[in-house]
């Protein structure tokens, strides 16, 4: 068993950071009330974590390949729990803010050097074992984090769901020294102007589509906020092609496999996650579940993935890689589409979500590993920390292209229905249903016109859900195809092949 240690210990820091992506939603009213301050302030409680990570995850693995990936690994683990416990003993909105940011940067670190440890610690059959519990343990962490943080909220206190940490930080850092190997360093100077414009990039984009979803995509910082992103976008790529040693290689876009990596990525939180977010506003704003009840709702996905990345996607490597790949991001979009046909009209309850959910979980178990296993084999382990950033980053970056754009169908639908009903104020009423506030609304309109509002508002918001889902369907089936199809050219490379590829002509590389 002790050959498992190493799994072990990555997936503990995987399990935490993932989680932490979703663990303090449920808790932000309890926040809000405890801290004196108002729920929408708190938002970039949630807001800073995604935008950290998303921003210096490519960053953060090319420097990793450089100081090595324990030693970053280890870096992340500890800025996380120290982080995690400042966010316990925060006093006041803006210190708990800015820990979470040190927690994004921490669970950077360890979200970038995830893969390339994995790679390093385990060989052959091994490795595909050690990638399908992985990809298991990753695609449980969205629907545990709603549950946990609901369970820790309701029974001790929000400060807890940081707290938590703790314990599992330590024990992961400890296993570090005694089971993970040191592994290979890239001799190779830093890309400091390239870290700073992708980072700029990357964070420009995050927060410009954080923004356009609550101020909307004509706002001025919105608007603001995406030209600087594109300024900085254009130049890292005038920088990158210059540069004997880019911290990205450019070139590696021009690889089908590489490219079909980042794509998968892209639509597999776009397509499978994004629009899990207005389902459970759906839930709890509209069908009055509880957070606990709502994130059990979600578990079929957490449950078939787990299943599915544990006993099918670990033999999915290699020459079959693009298999799972292709028919796992397909299937992430037939489940939305199932979700779909399952939500009809007012009446439309939890249940409608199961089976979409259940196929959707197949598709992510099969192909969480597959992708992350293929992306890894196009690269030397050396350079494993700018693979894993890369990759890491299209899926962040998926995942907040999805949420912006499938919040703003799932509000336009719901005023759409509500105008055609002659609301009043349709556009502030859905705004008010998609920021999860349908219950307050219900309640500020006269009594004789609560039961006539409630009715149109679980229309309109079932219709709001089922579009996302519609379009979230679309992409999956339409990215699984693009993604298996240019995946595909994988099967010709044998394993041990793709294993001993030598580095590029560009770097130097040392074992130390």
């Amino acid at each position: 068993m002790r050959k498992w240690l190493p799994l072990a210990t990555i997936c503990i820091g995987t399990l935490m950071l993932l989680v932490d992506v979703t663990i303090v939603n449920v808790a932000l009213p309890d926040m809000a009330v405890n801290l004196g301050t108002s729920f929408s302030s708190l938002q970039w409680v949630v807001d800073i974590y995604a935008l950290v990570l998303a921003a210096f995850l490519l960053g953060i693995g090319s420097v990793a390949d450089r100081l090595g990936h324990r030693t970053m690994y280890v870096a992340g683990l500890t800025l996380f729990a120290i982080a995690s416990a400042v966010c316990g003993v925060a006093s006041d909105a803006s210190v708990l803010v800015a820990s979470r940011g040190v927690q994004g940067l921490g669970g950077a670190a360890m979200f970038a050097t995830t893969f390339a440890l994995l790679n390093t610690s385990y060989t052959g059959k091994d490795r595909g074992t050690a990638y399908g519990i992985w990809g298991a343990v990753s695609g449980a962490a969205a629907a545990i984090g709603p549950i946990a943080g609901g369970l820790l909220t309701e029974h001790l206190s929000w400060r807890w769901i940081f707290f938590v940490n703790l314990p599992f930080a330590v024990t992961a850092v400890a296993l570090c020294f005694l089971v993970l190997p040191v592994g290979a360093r890239r001799r190779a100077p830093l890309d400091p102007a390239g870290i700073a414009t992708f980072t700029l990039f990357a964070a420009g984009l995050t927060y410009a589509l954080i923004r356009a979803n609550e101020q909307g995509w004509t706002d001025g910082g919105v608007l603001a906020a995406f030209a600087g992103s594109a300024v900085m976008l254009l130049a890292f790529v005038a920088l990158e092609i210059r540069l004997t040693q880019p911290m990205l290689d450019l070139g590696l876009l021009r690889h089908p496999v590489f490219a079909g990596c980042l794509i998968a990525g892209f639509v597999l939180s776009a397509a499978a996650f994004a629009y899990l977010t207005y389902a459970s506003i759906w839930m709890q704003s509209v069908r009055g579940m509880s957070p606990v009840a709502a994130g059990l709702a979600t578990l079929p996905m957490a449950i078939t993935a787990f299943l599915t990345s544990a006993t099918v996607g670990r033999r999915m490597h290699g020459a079959r890689s693009w298999v799972a790949i292709g028919l796992g991001i397909t299937l992430t979009g037939l489940g939305g589409l199932l979700v779909a046909v399952q939500l009809h009209g007012p009446g439309a309850t939890w249940t409608a979500l199961v089976l979409g959910l259940s196929v959707s979980g197949v598709g992510v178990g099969l192909a969480s590993p597959a992708l992350s296993s293929t992306a890894m084999s196009v690269v030397p382990n050396e350079r494993g920390g700018m693979a894993a950033g890369a990759v890491n980053t299209a899926r962040q970056l998926g995942f907040a292209v999805g949420i912006a754009a499938l919040g703003t169908l799932f509000a336009a639908r719901i005023q759409s229905d509500l105008a055609a009903h002659s609301v009043p104020h349709a556009s502030d009423a859905a705004g008010a249903v998609a920021g999860g506030q349908a219950r307050l609304l219900v309640a500020h309109v006269p009594a004789g016109m609560r039961a006539v509002t409630e009715h149109l508002v679980r229309l309109s918001s079932a219709d709001g859900l089922r579009l996302t889902t519609v379009v979230a369907g679309l992409l999956g089936v339409a990215g699984g195809v693009l993604a298996g199809a240019l995946t595909r050219a994988n099967r010709h490379t044998p394993a041990a092949a793709v294993e001993a590829a030598p580095p590029t002509g560009r770097e130097t590389v040392g074992i130390h």
